[in-house]
């Protein structure tokens, strides 16, 4: 069976002190990077407000929510 690729875009995004701060303790304590909680956030909001299921999850090798070592 072959494995379907995401697209994947990048995106800058500009956040308050407070919040930036907040996402990073968040990541830190899921042992996730801080990329991971905005997509996971970012999914959750783009559900809640369309009721689309966007399948993230279920496509190869994407949101296992992994930090990779650096």
């Amino acid at each position: 069976m072959k494995s379907q690729k995401t697209t994947l875009v990048r995106a800058s995004i500009s956040f308050p002190r407070d919040l930036y701060e907040t996402l990073e303790e968040i990541a830190k304590q899921k042992k996730v990077s801080l990329a991971w909680v905005v997509r996971e956030a970012s999914e959750r909001y783009a559900v809640d407000k369309t009721g689309k299921n966007l399948n993230r999850r279920t496509q190869a090798g994407h949101g296992t929510g992994k930090r990779r070592s650096t």
